[in-house]
């Protein structure tokens, strides 16, 4: 009953070049780059075996080994996370029951977002995947508003069923809502967090698949689980007075570090 962690990450990227190795200063002043703080992110999950960072260049290898990680190499032909991931499980050869991909550019992420994934995981046997939604409150929710008014995409939003399997996902905010909300109150949006955990078969099954058109669409590689007729469990978590945010575009360093700041992170 063993649970992995990949860190997958990649030097090239369209929107930002080289982003895990931003550096993102904590509230002492200290400077981390994004893959020591999703690394070690990681590290704080209770009931994981092995923390692993999957990449295919050498920049980041050596940056990720001097801070201690263990380090697969993995082909610059993936193409995305879910991918990575899979061809990580094969260069680790081990018999894992979940695999967990807590993608490298959310540092934020609280180690009882992955806790409660890995819960809901085991809790649903039809579930071939699951990935952690947050409610958004009316700060969160206008953050991703002003975002898309600018042109850039704040982050990805979920909808889901009574059973909490996933209907789709999108770089859009859905559901639509006219109103109004303050920054304390919740809204119907829900924030898809950038990690999932997947039962081995499912992984080694999503690289025989082509990207189907809504993935192509979106960019976004979940959906390619769900164009192939496979659950995804969408595990509510909560924030407990944090806040998260990915990293996706050069001007989220300021917003992040603010955020550090606020959570008094080092």
């Amino acid at each position: 009953m063993s649970v992995l962690i990949v860190i997958p990450a990649r030097y090239a990227s369209s929107r930002f070049p080289g982003k895990p190795l931003a550096m993102l200063r904590g509230v002492d002043g200290t400077s981390k780059s994004l893959i020591e703080r999703s690394w070690r992110a990681a590290q704080s999950v209770a009931g994981v075996a092995q923390v692993v960072v999957a990449t295919d260049d050498a920049r980041i290898e050596d940056a990720a080994r001097a801070f201690g990680a263990e380090v697969v190499m993995t082909s610059p032909d993936c193409a995305n996370g879910t991918e990575r991931c899979a061809e990580a499980l094969r260069s680790v050869g081990e018999d894992y029951e979940i695999v967990v991909n807590l993608q490298g550019d959310a540092p934020l992420t609280p180690h009882w977002f992955v806790e409660d994934l890995v819960a809901g995981m085991r809790s649903d046997p039809q579930a071939d995947v699951a990935t952690p939604v947050l409610r958004c409150d009316g700060r969160a929710l206008n953050g991703f508003l002003q975002d898309r008014a600018n042109g850039r995409v704040g982050g990805t939003t979920a909808v889901f069923s009574r059973s909490r399997h996933a209907l789709y996902f999108s770089k859009e905010v859905i559901p639509y809502t006219s109103d109004v909300y303050d920054d304390g109150a919740n809204t119907p949006v829900f924030h898809h967090v950038g990690v999932y955990a997947y039962r081995p078969e499912a992984l080694y099954a999503y690289g025989d698949w082509s990207a189907g058109p809504l993935e192509q669409l979106e960019g976004l590689e979940q959906l390619r689980f769900l164009e192939n007729g496979r659950a995804i469990l969408c595990v509510e978590v909560e924030a407990r007075g944090r806040q998260f945010w990915e990293l996706n575009n050069p001007e989220d360093i300021e917003r992040i570090e603010g955020m550090m700041r606020e959570m008094h992170m080092s």
